[in-house]
């Protein structure tokens, strides 16, 4: 009867090493590109040799200025920090009473002593670099003309899914010629990078490593 237990809890504890499968991630509909709006009859202006809806540079590609367009962002994300702290005292103290003659008796002295002390120390640093690009589309004209873009890309791998996701808003100042727009110009960016399969699931610890690392667990 003990072996059994035993051994039950031993495949418990086995068990619990072992991390959580998380459920697959598939696309959000919240993030499929945006509809596009219905095209309007375009008005042609008789007795002219120009016209705006049809003119294109020579020198340029033409740029997202519009909902649905679609523009390439650049990541270029670089972030270091760091942190350090540390906590130490001591403190010592004492009592001495002498105890008074009786009968006669040499006079004794009792103490108490106490001493308190405590040492702290703590660090933390990290260091996260994203390089790359992802096109997105203009999901929303701001009434101020500033761009609301938001796009995902994902990657299939043999050992699994990996899948960014992007959005923030622009000025359409800060689109390059060629149409591309670097992270860090983006206002509000939501940059997101992970992935599902068994890559992903070796990076999360087990519930029983979890349960242990609770910052309410006494030990």
């Amino acid at each position: 009867m003990i072996r059994t237990l035993l051994s039950i809890l031993f495949s418990a504890l086995l068990v619990g090493c072992a991390s959580q499968p998380t459920p697959p991630v598939d696309p959000e509909q919240s993030w499929a590109p945006p509809p596009l709006p219905e095209a309007k009859p375009q008005q042609i202006v008789d007795g002219s040799l120009f016209n705006v809806n049809y003119a294109s540079s020579l020198f340029e590609d033409r740029m997202a200025y519009r909902q649905g367009d679609i523009l390439t962002v650049q990541l270029n994300e670089k972030t270091t920090s760091s942190k350090s702290s540390g906590t130490d005292f001591d403190k010592d103290s004492g009592v001495s009473m002498p105890i008074p003659m009786v009968w006669g008796s040499s006079g004794e002295s009792s103490s108490l002593e106490m001493d308190r002390d405590f040492a702290g120390k703590s660090s933390s640093s990290q260091k996260n670099m994203l390089d790359g690009a992802i096109t997105v589309s203009v999901v929303e004209v701001l009434s101020n003309g500033a761009l609301s873009v938001r796009g995902e890309k994902w990657i299939k791998l043999n050992q699994g899914n990996e899948y960014i996701r992007i959005s923030g808003i622009l000025r359409p100042e800060d689109i390059t010629p060629n149409n591309t727009v670097s992270s860090q110009r983006l206002a509000n960016a939501r940059i997101t990078y992970s992935g599902e399969g068994p890559l992903a699931d070796a990076n999360e610890a087990g519930w029983l490593t979890q349960f242990f690392n609770n910052p309410l667990f006494p030990l």
